[in-house]
């Protein structure tokens, strides 16, 4: 008998604030307005844990987005031939 461990499949409101670095009141503005799907259940909501990743993209700053834009804009500029011959292999 093996006892593997399950990883799993919903994560609270609570757990996703405390993965996130946000409150909870956050993540549930974030549900509220639709940009992080979750499923009431009870007074709780259950969210996907594939939805931990794509929440980490709605609570970067604008301006840490428009920096991290001009990063990859600077690399792929400089390294550009290289980068596209690194994706034909």
């Amino acid at each position: 008998m093996t006892n593997k461990a399950r990883k799993p499949e919903y994560i609270s409101t609570g757990e996703l604030a405390k993965l996130l670095g946000v409150s909870r009141v956050a993540v549930f503005k974030k549900i509220k307005s639709g940009k992080i799907k979750a499923f009431k259940i009870g007074r709780n909501y259950a969210i996907p844990i594939e939805e931990f990743w794509l929440a980490i993209g709605t609570f970067i700053p604008q301006e840490k987005k428009d920096e991290i834009d001009k990063i990859v804009k600077k690399a792929v500029v400089k390294y550009g031939d290289a980068l596209r011959r690194l994706g034909r292999e």
